[in-house]
């Protein structure tokens, strides 16, 4: 049973940076892809970016060009590097992954949160001057 423990977040002013890490309890490359989601009050959770274990990446447009998702060497954590924030970013944080392969899973950019398998439990991140 994989496990995953979200880190990292806080308040940051807006145009801040914050870098989120997932700690996974086995090797992330045996899983097709891993991937950052967040929920926010009153909204349905939605994918932010993911990546495959062959390396390709994907964004959501509302963090392209500000947000960056890396994985360690090891395969043991996952990273949300998170740049020029803004109040509409503050959220609660999740990293998932998902085991297997799918064409809807493929269809959907990998950011589709019910394609997803394991979960962690999250992470506050509060954007707000």
């Amino acid at each position: 049973q994989l496990q995953l423990a979200e880190s990292g977040g806080g308040l940051v002013q807006p145009g801040g940076s914050l870098r989120l890490s997932c700690a996974a309890s086995a090797y992330i490359l045996d899983y097709w892809a891993v991937g950052w989601f967040r929920q926010a009050p009153g909204k349905e959770r939605e994918g932010i970016s993911s990546i495959t274990n062959y390396g390709a990446s994907n964004y959501a447009n509302a963090v392209k060009g500000r947000f960056t998702i890396s994985r360690d060497d090891a395969g043991r954590t996952l990273y949300l590097q998170m740049n020029d924030l803004k109040p509409e970013d503050t959220a609660v944080y999740y990293c998932a992954a998902v085991r297997y392969f799918s064409r809807s899973l493929y269809e959907g950019g990998a950011l589709n949160p019910a394609e997803y398998d394991y979960w962690g439990q999250g992470t506050q991140v509060t954007v707000s001057s």
